[in-house]
C-alpha cells in the first residue's frame, strides 16, 4: 500500500507540503465575473446545480479589490492557525469570463502579493480563448485569445493552476445539467493548457441523476488518460433556488446516502492514477442553502469514515489503476 503522509491517497495537502515545505491555505476570491451560461450567451439559468453565487458561496466580496479580499481572509485564518503561504483561488462563476484587461489586472495583483504562493483559476473549457472550430464550443463566446499565453507567462513567476468544471464525460448527463459545451471542448482546452505547461484540475460530481456506477468509473478512466494533474471529487449537492432542487422535490431523483457515496468514492479512488492529486473527496455546501444530503455537513465525520473504510478494505489510490 502507498501512503501519502499516512493517507491512502495523493492528497492536496500532501502535495502542497511537498512543493512549498509548509502548510498552505486556499483563499476563495470573487473577481466579479459572470458566466456565458447565465448572461444569455448560451443560457440564462446556469448549470442546473449551481447556486445564485455561481459556486462562489464561500468566496470573498466582489466589491473589494483582490488585495483587500486576500487581507480580510488572511486575518480570519491567522486567528485560528499559523499559516503564512496562500493560494489565490478565483472561484466564483467563470473567472476568465471578463474583459481581458480586467482579468489580467486581477491576476497580476494576486501574483504580486508576497504571501501568495500560487494562483488557481476556476473556469469553463469554452472560456479560455480557444476557437470554437477547434474546441467544438459555442461560436457566440468571445473570450480573448490572449488568455492562455498570459497565464503561461504568469506561470513563470508563480504556479498557475486552471480548474475546469467537467462534472461528467457523458453527454446525456451533461445535457441534463445544462453544462453547455461538448466533451471535445474539454479535450481541446486540456490540450492547450498542457502545451503551455499549465497544471489542470478537473471537477467531477458523483451521484448525478441518471448516472450509474459504470458511468462514473468511465469518467474516472477518461481523466486518467487526459494528462491532468489534479481532480476534485464532489458529491452532488441540492441547493435552494436551483432547478435541481425543483426536480429533487418532485422526486425525479434521490441523493446518495453516506454509505453509498463512500462506496462509490472508494471505488473511484482505487481506479485513479496515483500521480493525480486529489484536491477534494467530499464537499460542504452552504448550510443556509443546503437541501440534501444533510449528512454532508459533518465533513470531518465523512473524512474519518472514508479513511477508516479504505483501511478496512485495503484500498489505496491506484490499487486498481491500469495505465
Amino acid at each position: 500500500m502507498i501512503l501519502w503522509n499516512q493517507k491512502p491517497y495523493h492528497s492536496f495537502d500532501y502535495m502542497l507540503r511537498e512543493r512549498f515545505g509548509e502548510k498552505v491555505y486556499k483563499l476563495a476570491l470573487d473577481g466579479g465575473a459572470t458566466c456565458p451560461n447565465r448572461d444569455g450567451t448560451i443560457g440564462t439559468r446556469g448549470c442546473i446545480f449551481c447556486s445564485a453565487g455561481g459556486s462562489g458561496d464561500f468566496a470573498g466580496d466582489r466589491m473589494l479589490s483582490v488585495t483587500e479580499q486576500i487581507e480580510r481572509q488572511k486575518a480570519q485564518i491567522l486567528k485560528k492557525r499559523p499559516v503564512y503561504k496562500f493560494i489565490a483561488y478565483f472561484q466564483a462563476y467563470t473567472s476568465t469570463y471578463l474583459p481581458f484587461s480586467r482579468f489580467r489586472a486581477q491576476l497580476e495583483e494576486a501574483v504580486r502579493h508576497p504571501d501568495i504562493a500560487a494562483v488557481s483559476i476556476g473556469t469553463r473549457p469554452d472560456c479560455l480563448g480557444i476557437p470554437a472550430a477547434q474546441s467544438g464550443g459555442s461560436e457566440k463566446i468571445c473570450c480573448d485569445p490572449q488568455i492562455l499565453d498570459f497565464l503561461s507567462s504568469l506561470n513563470t513567476e508563480k504556479p498557475v493552476w486552471v480548474e475546469l468544471g467537467l462534472q461528467t464525460i457523458h453527454e446525456h448527463t451533461a445535457s441534463y445539467i445544462r453544462r453547455g459545451y461538448p466533451l471535445s471542448c474539454f479535450d481541446a482546452a486540456v490540450c492547450e493548457l498542457q502545451k503551455r505547461g499549465l497544471e489542470t484540475i478537473v471537477h467531477l460530481i458523483l451521484g448525478l441523476p441518471g448516472e450509474s456506477r459504470s458511468d462514473v468509473l468511465e469518467t474516472i478512466s477518461y481523466i486518467n488518460h487526459s494528462h491532468i494533474q489534479g481532480v476534485k471529487l464532489q458529491l452532488l449537492h441540492v441547493l435552494k433556488g436551483t432547478d435541481l432542487a425543483i426536480d429533487y422535490e418532485k422526486g425525479v431523483f434521490s441523493v446518495l446516502t453516506q454509505e453509498e457515496y463512500l462506496d462509490l468514492l472508494i471505488e473511484c479512488i482505487a481506479c485513479l492514477d496515483p500521480e493525480i492529486v486529489i484536491h477534494r473527496v467530499t464537499g460542504d455546501g452552504p448550510k443556509d442553502l443546503l437541501i440534501a444530503p444533510l449528512w454532508s455537513c459533518a465533513k470531518r465525520t465523512v473524512l474519518n469514515e472514508l479513511h477508516r473504510q479504505m483501511k478496512l478494505r485495503g484500498v489505496w489510490q491506484g490499487r486498481d489503476y491500469r495505465p
